[in-house]
């Protein structure tokens, strides 16, 4: 069985109001969580790191 990802307490998400948290206390816990910034998305970038630095170095010269 899946468990909360807050308090690894075992839930069933068929009968759940606020999956994919055991309760609403869970649920304002993550949201807190990322809006601190606990959590992070990583960046990747894509493309050269050239192409994101060629305007400035044009200004500079």
């Amino acid at each position: 069985m899946p468990r909360c990802p807050v308090c690894s307490k075992t839930i069933d998400l068929k009968t759940l109001a606020t999956p994919p948290f055991c309760s609403e206390r869970c649920r304002v816990i993550d949201l807190g969580r990322w809006l601190d910034e606990g959590y992070s998305v990583p960046h990747i970038r894509s493309g050269d790191d050239e192409e994101e630095s060629g305007p400035e170095e044009e200004a500079d010269g």
